[in-house]
């Protein structure tokens, strides 16, 4: 029980995890969940659990999470299966996938601020980049248009991807279901109809090989046989899962600690000055600008270190573990935790204080791990970052904003989620100068 009520109210480090690693040491052992679990903490245990993935350990997610996200998502898969559809996603980052996807972002960033803030004097800044990062998902990345009720049918199974699997009308796992059944039909319409245009294309226009849509290319991967259908529409929801509110509560705690840190915010909006000034009016960012926006980059990490848009995850150990002295019996749950490095001094001096100058130092490896690491390393971490440096762009560069409720609180459930929704104050820029 001090597990859950210390992540709903977004302190389970503070009130579960440090005060057992002051009693026993950084690896100790609880139950969770029902499972005799073992908690690990520190990039030497971060690097031995996350790289030995497949080996001596697995991905362990709840239940109604598997039978949500699909049992033929990523997450689920192991060894060779697990690299195809890694690789799959990986190819869309390449540099000329980059090419391609920062345009579409740039446009799909100054279409929502035209049309959802234009107007307006004030936004919730979380909903609004809900929104925004679920769009991107699906138009910029998988090339599915997004139509209106999709949102809303989406949202439903992620309120229920860490309930309790219990499937009687009404609950938050059973609305969850319906609304992944139909998401399924949905789904299956869309891949069919991309299989016929792909099938029937006699030109070879390079839409299945070299199209850099991933809906093109998981696809593809079916046509060839390498994947199934079933194996398409789990990772599309798996992606939008994965993208989702992550992404979204990066962006929002970007912007909190930049508002209540007004001498980085300076040194941010400089540099956005300093891009903008080599544009000609109207156009878009290339994959250089995004290149040259280090300070935001550093900026946006060390949101991420002080607020982790995930505070860990489970693994099961298929073998007797020895780790750091510590013996893992076969079958239990380990679980590493974020915070285990970003709050610790020995990693980062004064972990509490916000200073993206830190990270122009090199950071050792399984020390700064919002997005995992080992073979699981979020495959979407590239898209993440476009979202929040692409965004920050347009908006600094469009807005004079602030917030509303500085000392806004967070909330988990079972993501953390800032608990009024990060309102702002915006008005538009004078001029592009700033």
């Amino acid at each position: 029980m001090e597990f859950y009520k210390a992540q709903k109210n977004n302190r389970l480090f503070e009130e579960f995890v440090e005060p057992r690693i002051s009693k026993y040491g950084k690896i100790f052992k609880t139950s969770l969940m029902g499972s005799p679990t073992v908690v690990v903490n520190g990039a030497e245990a971060n690097k031995f659990i996350l790289s030995n993935e497949f080996k001596l350990v697995i991905s362990s997610w709840p239940s109604s999470s598997v039978q949500l996200m699909g049992r033929n998502s990523i997450m689920e898969k192991q060894g060779d299966q697990h690299r195809c559809l890694r690789g799959l996603v990986a190819s869309c980052f390449s540099s000329s996938g980059m090419e391609t996807l920062v345009p579409k972002i740039c446009s799909t960033v100054q279409s929502h601020l035209d049309k959802n803030w234009h107007g307006k004097d004030t936004i919730s800044l979380y909903r609004s980049t809900k929104l925004l990062t679920f769009t991107i998902v699906f138009e910029c990345l998988l090339g599915i248009n997004v139509e209106p009720e999709m949102l809303d049918i989406f949202e439903r199974v992620l309120e229920g991807a860490f309930a309790p699997p219990v499937n009687f009308p009404g609950s938050k796992f059973s609305r969850a279901k319906k609304a992944r059944v139909e998401i399924a039909k949905m789904l299956a319409k869309i891949v069919d109809e991309k299989r016929n245009e792909m099938e029937n294309n006699s030109e070879g226009e390079g839409e299945g090989k070299g199209g850099s849509m991933l809906l093109s290319r998981f696809v593809a991967a079916m046509i060839q046989g390498d994947i199934t259908e079933e194996e398409v529409i789990d990772n599309v929801v798996l992606l939008v899962f994965a993208a989702h509110d992550t992404t979204s509560f990066a962006i929002a705690m970007t912007f909190k600690m930049l508002a209540l840190h007004q001498d980085c915010y300076n040194l941010l909006l400089q540099e956005h000055a300093d891009i903008t000034s080599n544009q000609r009016t109207e156009e878009n960012l290339t994959v250089e600008d995004v290149k040259k926006m280090e300070y935001t980059w550093q900026a946006a990490r060390e949101s991420m270190r002080l607020f982790p848009p995930i505070f860990g995850s489970f693994r099961k150990a298929v073998a007797d573990i020895e780790c750091e002295g510590f013996t893992i019996p076969k079958g239990w749950k380990v679980l590493w935790t974020a915070y285990g490095t970003h709050y610790d001094g020995e990693y980062f001096q004064d972990p509490q204080r916000f200073d993206p100058s830190r990270f122009e130092e090199f950071v050792p490896p399984y020390v700064f791990v919002p997005f995992g690491g080992g073979p699981r390393l979020c495959a979407g971490y590239q898209l993440a970052k476009l979202n929040i440096l692409i965004f920050v762009h347009h908006v600094v560069t469009r807005y004079d904003w602030s917030l509303i409720y500085p000392n806004e609180s967070i909330t988990m459930d079972p993501l953390p989620f800032p608990s009024q929704g990060m309102p702002i104050k915006i008005s538009p820029k004078l001029s592009r100068d700033i």
